[in-house]
């Protein structure tokens, strides 16, 4: 995380695609108006790369030395990747979002759930106060995975194959990561996203990590919910988490609370010697085509 003992935090700001141009300039001025308020300095610059508009003009999303461009900063601060009918979205992500995460070891996605007021909620009779949990997902491996590849290609024998990869040092800090923070929190609470029932290999991996974990936090609860009833339970009973720890493809949750284009999230990468890149995003990150007005925050595709 950035050093906030520093007299200037130096943060790139990317607005990307579609809604990005609209939310990142009042994400913008959220930010330093909780800068002001807590007396830290904040020096912005601005990257019109890691852009459908900058594929389409070079053949990729970023410049080669986009790693050495952003490397000295305290914070990515992202808008929304994606434009689908000009790009495909597996070569947007993988070219940009992707490749901060990777690159900075932004291991941990942090997706607040929390009820405001002037908010409207999706879900009937809930008011602010109501919903209140965070969910921690890991964001470096797991199912976002390159590793596999295409095998006799257009013919009837055509074969695809992409694995998931789970190390225990990358499942162990996601856990290790949501359990300090539930001990941080006043339920005390962790619930552990699986799906152990049918993959049958990875998920018993997770679950034993996490039971693992879990023996070393005597102090904070937990339990585990296969994704499938989870999601149900993020609708139908959003009151009953305090922590939600999952695997990359395991953590939907900010519609609960608010519109997918509007919820926020933070990405925490591991501490290090060198100057450490947390990126925050402000909205989805697959938009498609540009809104034209404030207005127009819906996160499904317009046709």
């Amino acid at each position: 995380m950035p050093d906030m003992n520093n007299k200037k935090l130096r943060i790139a700001a990317i607005a990307g695609d579609g809604i990005g141009l609209e939310v990142l300039p009042e994400g913008v001025r959220v930010v330093q108006a909780a800068a002001a308020k807590h007396g830290l300095e904040l020096e912005f610059e601005y990257f019109e790369w890691a852009s459908c508009d900058y594929y389409l003009k070079h053949g990729k999303m970023m410049p080669d030395d986009w790693f050495e461009q952003l490397k000295g900063f305290d914070s990515i601060f992202f808008g929304a990747v994606g434009w689908p009918e000009k790009v495909p979205d597996h070569i947007s992500l993988w070219g940009s979002l992707l490749k901060f995460r990777r690159e900075f070891d932004q291991y941990a996605n942090i997706r607040p759930v929390r009820l405001f007021p002037g908010v409207p909620c999706p879900l009937a009779n809930r008011e602010p106060g109501d919903i209140d949990f965070i969910v921690v997902r890991e964001n470096t491996e797991g199912e976002y995975s390159s590793l596999g590849g295409i095998m006799f290609e257009n013919t009837e024998n055509e074969f695809v194959l992409q694995e998931s990869v789970f190390t225990r040092r990358g499942v162990d800090r996601i856990l290790r990561f949501a359990f300090e923070m539930a001990s941080k929190r006043e339920r005390k609470h962790v619930t552990s996203a699986t799906k152990s029932n049918g993959m049958a290999i990875s998920m018993p991996y997770w679950d034993k990590r996490t039971e693992a974990m879990a023996s070393q936090y005597p102090d904070i609860s937990w339990d585990k919910q296969h994704i499938d009833i989870l999601c149900a339970r993020f609708v139908l009973q959003p009151e009953r988490f305090d922590v939600v720890v999952a695997s990359t493809c395991s953590a939907i949750s900010s519609a609960t609370s608010a519109r997918r284009a509007l919820a926020p999230l933070a990405l925490r990468r591991r501490p290090t010697s060198t100057r450490s890149v947390t990126s925050r995003r402000c909205s989805n990150r697959c938009t498609a085509r540009r809104p034209t007005s404030s207005a127009r925050t819906s996160p499904t595709r317009l046709r």
